[in-house]
């Protein structure tokens, strides 16, 4: 299997890419509709929400964007890497939801986060700059 070698390259490319996207529509969605997400991390207990909101956005934009355009993936990836966690922690804490009906949705939510966060340190190791 020598040949798929070859694409190595091209399915570097297109993950990042992937990944990069992952966060990028999140970021921008969360612009269009800022109220109600700044409403959802205050009902969520996320402190700061005023200050993090924005923060979140930034981070998701030019980290999705830097995932894409394969820029400093080391520290990108890294810092996605802790904001995924945050997020889950904080919004899809399944855990507290016991006999509610998005208990399924959220945990699974929280399960595909920690799939992203695991490609974002694998990610993390493959840095050329």
């Amino acid at each position: 299997m020598e040949w798929l070698k070859k694409f190595d390259t091209l399915y570097f490319v297109v993950g990042r890419s992937l990944l990069g996207i992952y966060f990028i529509l999140p970021g921008l969605g969360k612009i269009f509709d800022f109220m109600a997400t700044l409403t959802l991390m205050r009902l969520k207990g996320v402190p700061f929400s005023t200050v993090l909101l924005p923060l979140t956005i930034a981070i998701q934009l030019l980290g999705g964007l830097f995932l894409i355009l394969g820029h400093n993936l080391r520290l990108t990836s890294i810092m996605l890497f802790g904001l995924t966690i945050l997020i889950n922690i904080y919004i899809h804490d399944f855990w507290t939801l016991a006999g509610d009906p998005s208990y399924a949705h959220e945990m699974q939510n929280f399960v595909k986060n920690l799939a992203i966060a695991a490609g974002l340190l694998v990610l993390a190791t493959k840095d050329k700059n």
